[in-house]
């Protein structure tokens, strides 16, 4: 890992919080010490990790290290995208507009919605009986 040129940023996904650093390579990605394709066991995940990527043509330009916490799989890997967009973004400005428009660096606020009292999930009421 140099130390010369290294980008980190935050992503964000339900209530998954993922660290992401990026620094010229040759397109390794390793998440939580582990290969891509072993910490995330279903392709479409790692599909939707690499988006950004392949959007700016960087796929095998920059080595991306990243530690996740929280949530699940998905979650996970929608914090991921959002950490490697929101470097890119850093790392040249003039990707900016073509990130922001595919979609790359808007947060998804999506949370689960809590449970309220009196119900058996969050809107989901028992069965009312008038008689």
């Amino acid at each position: 890992m140099a130390t010369t040129n290294k980008i980190y940023s935050t992503g964000r996904r339900k209530t998954s919080i993922a660290r992401v650093y990026l620094t010229p390579g040759t397109g390794k990605i390793v998440v939580n010490k582990k290969p891509m394709e072993d910490y995330f066991r279903r392709q479409t995940l790692g599909l939707l990790v690499r988006q950004p990527l392949e959007l700016v043509n960087q796929t095998g330009a920059v080595d991306i290290i990243a530690f996740v916490s929280g949530g699940g799989w998905t979650g996970q890997a929608g914090a991921v995208r959002l950490g490697i967009a929101r470097c890119l973004s850093k790392q040249n400005d003039k990707l900016v507009k073509s990130l922001r428009d595919a979609g790359f660096l808007t947060r998804d606020a999506r949370k689960v919605e809590r449970k309220k009292y009196g119900h058996k999930k969050a809107r989901k009421s028992f069965q009312f009986s008038k008689r």
